[in-house]
């Protein structure tokens, strides 16, 4: 049984709610990652920020991703595995919700991130492939 410690990317790069967009769009560039935890003030985890967030969000309504910061666009709820979890169970809690990406916890500190893809590498094409279409349908 492969567990999400195995596959999960470790001690991911994080954005802070002040942060402005554009910064967190170059650290997400520069990390090669589509998505960010975001973590506030206090250090506490905030949301997850998503390069869909930043087009949807700022980009297509026209604003200032240099003004924007990201706390205002980051998605509050976020979505987690625990890092011992089997990756059959995080792939039930992504098509569950219907997301690509879960945080994963270790009680409450932010440990990794795995994605759809990370899963995708490491499981049979059967299961993603369901998975896939779970979280795609309209």
């Amino acid at each position: 049984m492969t567990l999400v410690r195995d596959i999960m990317t470790q001690d991911p790069h994080c954005a802070e709610t002040s942060m402005s967009v554009s910064e967190a769009a170059r650290m997400m560039a520069s990390a090669g990652v589509g998505a960010l935890p975001v973590r506030g003030e206090d250090g506490e985890l905030k949301g997850v920020l998503t390069d869909r967030d930043i087009v949807v969000k700022v980009l297509a309504e026209g604003k200032d991703p240099v003004a924007v910061h990201v706390g205002e666009v980051a998605r509050s709820e976020v979505f987690s595995v625990a890092p011992d979890a089997d990756v059959d169970s995080a792939l039930r809690t992504m098509a569950g919700h219907r997301v690509r990406r879960l945080v994963v916890l270790d009680g409450d500190r932010l440990v990794g991130i795995v994605s759809q893809a990370d899963v995708a590498r490491s499981q049979s094409g059967d299961a993603v492939g369901r998975t896939v279409e779970e979280i795609s349908k309209d």
